[in-house]
């Protein structure tokens, strides 16, 4: 199971208040996908330009978690928010690479780098297309 967790600017003073960060851990799955695209679909609320995904805790992730990564970037997107995959555990680094995901996901290595990206929306829905759904 997934849990996922909000850092927002309150709590990261050195933030601004239009980045939020959440750190995932676990198993990123089919059981997980549901509570996940709910919490994603959360932080993209009004005057959000930023929103990280730490995945350095993420044991494992499946075609159901890819799914939902590509959704909200491409739902970000539509939106003018930035999503950017941070510091992808061995397996998901793997996983993203495999598939070649990682040329159309933003992934930095690490959380600092993430947070220190320039912000321009990604636009991830124009370079897969339109099929996949939220």
């Amino acid at each position: 199971m997934i849990r996922a967790g909000t850092v927002a600017a309150p709590q990261r003073p050195d933030l601004p208040a239009s980045t939020t960060v959440m750190r995932l851990e676990g198993d990123l799955g089919l059981a997980a996908a549901s509570a996940l695209r709910q919490r994603l679909t959360g932080a993209l609320r009004p005057g959000t330009k930023r929103l990280v995904l730490d995945l350095s805790r993420v044991r494992s992730c499946d075609p159901a978690g890819l799914a939902v990564l590509i959704a909200a970037q491409r739902h970000a997107a539509e939106r003018g928010v930035v999503v950017l995959l941070a510091a992808p555990s061995a397996p998901v680094a793997e996983l993203l690479r495999s598939t070649g995901l990682e040329r159309y996901l933003s992934v930095c290595p690490d959380l600092p780098g993430a947070l220190a990206t320039q912000l321009e929306p990604a636009g991830v829905g124009s370079r897969l297309g339109t099929g996949w759904s939220w």
